[in-house]
């Protein structure tokens, strides 16, 4: 027992030593790691207030509260790790397998791994809010706190069994694509509540609840939610069946791991692409010489690179979800129901040019090598835009029907669709900027979710960040005038944006030429 205590403490020590490995001499992965800890220490603050202020609702509306929250929690063990896939080196048992440790060994200092940092502290303290919320005299608060701690493991066993059991899976390029839909398809569900609220509920929402709450009863997160609010002998049984629920898990956990560690990698075996004769080269439709190629290149990233594919296709259901929460019960909401949309999905898209030679990563050295002048810079900028506006143009097309159509301005789309390129023009002009003075380094290991490698969060959002700040300051011109009714105005809005995206890239291009050592370096790190 000593000896496996002693191992769980070095996988704890060697998980913190990753994390101070991998900040040491980097400012930029430091002020990422400080947002984070900020962010994790705010998010805990926050989950504690709002669990413990649903003490002040009756007591089965807070029974039942509660129920939903722990419920909420798990699901998002569940589903979020699986999103940082490949970048925590702890979530993939393949990584130690090598390592002359059993099997139980490798179990329990994994899911200490797991519990260590401060997002998974953070995820304790909004869980210790059930406490407040429900316990009442000292009996409930001896109850509630190893309730408490039963549902925080119940959420890291079966975080664990899920990402062990899809390991395999997540470390091939289908695993991945197969990843970002169903993760998309989860956030598109979430929304699913917001639009009934703005629609108007069809029935009593105390009675939904309820429903919900008898659902979640028998689960192990409701079970320890009664556990805090019956006490006495009751509670202590729930308990009980709460920790042999994660007693399975466990098990399930560990046979799982043991399957994972002699399974073959199924990222290392066959099943490449093959070509397929007499498919139809949209090379032929391109414009020749070093715009072309960039053109052809950009494309095949957003056909091949599933971080791509998620970037387009959220733009896409993020524009939907909006849309549909813009109409209310009482029909339409206006013009700026149609523009407000397709003017968003047109900044999200032109969001993915502020980091345009990030995705190159260390083969950016091929093309700095060949550009000889800035202008050659501009014609690789002018290619990644080219690129983006093949897909980009149409998309916003059918975002605009889409927005006329539900909220039933369909005319209006002939004015929202000038306007969304003329935005998008102006995203890739301020991005182009942007890729040249805020760099940073995609991650080597592949996952649909993440745009900076380890530690370079905090750096990623603030480049994004100040790209939609600008870029909403300049449309502004364009944008605000067909909102108030000014439809005709529309047409300035695709050489307003055709204008913004020139001088952004010669902009860019003067900038990045004169710093290109620096460039590589930044998009080069090792992660």
């Amino acid at each position: 027992m000593a000896g496996l205590a002693g191992m769980t403490w070095l996988f704890v020590r060697l998980k913190l030593s990753l994390v101070r490995g991998g900040l040491r001499g980097d400012a930029g992965r430091q002020a990422g790691f400080a947002f984070s800890m900020v962010a994790a220490l705010l998010a805990g603050l926050a989950g504690f207030a709002l669990v413990s202020l649903i003490r002040f609702a009756p007591p089965d509306i807070a029974l039942d509260l509660v129920a939903v929250a722990f419920a909420i929690f798990a699901v998002g063990w569940v589903v979020v790790p699986l999103t940082a896939f490949g970048l925590d080196e702890t979530l993939d048992p393949a990584r130690l397998a090598l390592f002359p440790l059993t099997t139980r060994q490798l179990a329990t200092g994994m899911l200490a791994a797991s519990a260590t940092g401060p997002w998974p502290i953070a995820s304790l303290v909004a869980l210790s809010g059930g406490v407040v919320a429900l316990a009442h005299g000292p009996g409930g608060v001896l109850l509630g706190v190893p309730a408490v701690v039963l549902v925080f493991a119940f959420c890291l066993t079966a975080s664990r069994l899920v990402t062990t059991g899809l390991s395999g899976l997540l470390r091939t390029r289908r695993g991945r694509d197969l990843l970002a839909v169903a993760a998309i398809f989860v956030v598109l569900l979430a929304q699913v509540p917001n639009l009934l609220v703005n629609r108007g509920l069809p029935g009593d929402p105390t009675r939904m609840l309820a429903s919900v709450g008898e659902v979640l009863r028998w689960t192990p997160p409701g079970l320890a939610a009664h556990a805090i609010a019956d006490g006495g002998l009751i509670g202590v049984a729930e308990l009980i069946v709460v920790a042999m629920s994660v007693v399975v898990l466990g098990w399930l956990w560990i046979a799982a791991l043991r399957h994972a560690l002699v399974r073959p990698d199924a990222s290392s075996q066959g099943g490449g692409s093959v070509r397929r004769s007499g498919r139809i080269s949209i090379g032929r439709f391109l414009p020749g010489g070093m715009l072309g190629a960039v053109v052809a290149k950009e494309l095949k990233y957003a056909a091949r690179e599933p971080r791509g594919r998620v970037n387009w296709i959220m733009a896409l259901f993020i524009t939907v979800i909006i849309t549909l929460s813009l109409r209310g019960g009482d029909g339409a909401a206006g013009p700026g129901s149609v523009i407000g949309p397709a003017c968003l999905a047109a900044v999200m898209i032109g969001l993915q040019a502020g980091n345009s030679f990030g995705i190159d990563g260390r083969s950016l050295w091929m093309n700095a090598v060949a550009f000889s002048t800035p202008r050659d810079l501009r014609t690789d900028l002018a290619g990644r835009h080219l690129a983006m506006a093949v897909i980009g143009v149409p998309l916003l097309v059918v975002v605009s029907l889409f927005a006329g159509l539900v909220t039933g301005h369909a005319a209006l789309a002939l004015a929202a669709a000038p306007v969304a390129w003329g935005v998008l023009g102006v995203a890739m002009g301020v991005g182009a900027i942007t890729s040249v003075t805020a760099p940073y380094t995609y991650p080597d290991r592949l996952n649909a979710f993440t745009g900076a490698a380890p530690g370079q969060g905090g750096q990623a959002f603030a480049a994004s960040f100040a790209t939609m700040v600008v870029t909403g300051v300049l449309i502004l011109p364009i944008v605000l005038p067909v909102v108030f009714g000014l439809t005709w105005w529309a047409v300035l809005a695709v050489p307003y944006g055709v204008a913004a995206s020139w001088a952004g890239r010669r902009i860019a291009a003067g900038v990045g030429f004169a710093r290109l050592p620096e460039l590589l370096a930044a998009v080069s790190r090792p992660t």
